[in-house]
């Protein structure tokens, strides 16, 4: 299988910026939500320079105007919706700059989670399938890998929830078109952990 693209989320100091896009991370995620402990200081986003490494904003209970107000003051490649937002909303951002979450555990069965992805096909560029609740990221729970055995996702999607070098061969298992990581690579929230990332990079690199 080819190497799924790899997210970095919860950056919030320029070493582990520098540090990921040395070691080849695709996207790097910056989350703009007050309540989080890894909530990030716009001008700290916004002087962040990453070059063919996109960044990513995670927005949670913003207006779809503050949520493009800050894609532009910072410049950001995409907005990751974790609270729900609907297919409107989604359109107003524009649906190649959205990746939008999903939680496989909050529906009733694969299927009644497979409906609702399709039902957001054309109005996101990508999908996030977390662990846990709405709202919620970051928190080390992993996903339950066996719901996603049983459905079909048309739209590239990114795998989250807990991953880190002890569950990425795991998760590989389900062929994920990406891959995104957070508390799994910390040693502290918002604090990433230099050998646990290099770690994840060595288990990819086998894949290529």
């Amino acid at each position: 299988m080819a190497r799924p693209l790899v997210k970095v989320c919860g950056m919030t100091r320029m070493e582990d910026v520098e540090l990921c896009v040395k070691l080849g991370v695709d996207l790097l995620g910056f989350i703009f939500h007050e309540k989080s402990p890894r909530n990030a200081d716009p001008d700290f986003v916004a002087s962040v320079k990453t070059g063919k490494v996109s960044k990513v904003g995670v927005f949670v209970d913003q207006t779809a105007d503050e949520v493009i107000e800050t894609m532009d003051r910072c410049g950001l490649h995409a907005a990751q919706l974790h609270g729900g937002q609907d297919s409107i909303f989604c359109w107003k951002i524009g649906p190649d700059r959205v990746i939008r979450a999903f939680w496989p555990a909050a529906y009733s069965s694969p299927h009644a989670l497979e409906r609702d992805l399709d039902a957001y096909t054309e109005v996101c560029g990508h999908f996030l399938l977390d662990a846990g609740a709405k709202g919620q990221g970051g928190t080390g729970r992993t996903i339950d890998l066996a719901a996603l055995q049983h459905i079909e996702i048309q739209t590239p999607w990114f795998l989250a929830g807990g991953l880190g070098p002890d569950t990425l061969r795991a998760a590989l298992a389900v062929n994920p078109p990406g891959l995104d990581f957070n508390s799994g690579v910390e040693s502290a929230p918002g604090i990433k952990d230099e050998t646990k990332l290099r770690e994840v990079f060595r288990i990819l690199a086998e894949l290529e």
